[in-house]
């Protein structure tokens, strides 16, 4: 079978070709992590309750592109049904990577929030690292019960980076910042963004030996993973109820 490579903004994946297995693979997906989204379209999207791939290839084209805008909407809405009219280069790489826990029962108890914050800055520092690229910014989306979101980004302190510890910080600054007490959360997103070549990336000496013992553990899980699947080796508390 003729195998086709769909670019959605978590990663490349070989998928066949047949519809069926496109649909498979797509529709269970947030919808921010169609290739192309923006932070904006996003949030319009999951306001109108549109929160997977799949919702959105279902709507009508003239209801996604009164909600969209005209090109973006009939553009979108082409990828999200496995249409992509872009010619295939194969040495791109993502402007962007983004990924989403949601909990199975929406969750007062911030030691929850934290595990999934944790969770993951573990799955998209290994993505980056995989791709060799590295992330300027991160952006977090809290959704709440009631399905209203709040966004915040802040640039990686350090420069880019696509070490754990990094994304991981910078996560737990943004949610600590928003001083919430009594919210049931429903959900919560990162998105790494303004991406470049690692190999371009300044990296600053450390002389805190517990981070340089951290970024050699980070070494070997990565390839570790990489021998044995992603996911297998990590933080103890990146394992959490949130799926």
């Amino acid at each position: 079978m003729r195998n086709l490579d769909l670019a959605v903004g978590k990663a490349l994946a070989l998928v066949g070709s047949s519809p069926e297995a496109v649909a498979a693979f797509l529709h269970p997906r947030p919808v921010g992590e169609l290739h192309g989204i923006g932070s904006a379209q996003e949030r319009t999207l999951t306001t109108y309750g549109v929160h997977t791939i799949g919702l959105l290839a279902n709507l009508p084209e003239a209801t996604v592109q009164r909600v969209l805008g005209g090109k973006a909407g009939r553009l979108l809405r082409e990828r999200a049904r496995g249409v992509d009219r872009r010619r295939v280069v194969p040495a791109e790489l993502p402007h962007s990577a983004a990924a989403q826990r949601r909990f199975p029962i929406d969750t007062l108890a911030p030691e929850l929030v934290r595990s999934a914050l944790l969770s993951l800055a573990v799955e998209l520092g290994e993505r980056l690292r995989t791709c060799r690229q590295a992330a300027k910014a991160v952006t977090m989306t809290v959704t709440f019960a009631d399905r209203t979101q709040i966004h915040r980004s802040r640039q990686l302190p350090g420069g880019p980076s696509a070490h754990t510890d990094d994304l991981r910080d910078v996560a737990y600054d943004m949610y600590r910042a928003l001083g919430l007490q009594r919210a049931r959360v429903r959900a919560v997103a990162l998105r790494c963004e303004q991406l470049v070549d690692a190999a371009t990336a300044s990296e600053q000496l450390s002389f805190d030996a517990d981070r340089e013992h951290r970024l050699r553990a980070e070494r070997a899980i990565d390839a570790l993973n990489a021998r044995f699947g992603s996911g297998t080796l990590g933080p103890a508390a990146s394992y959490p109820q949130a799926g």
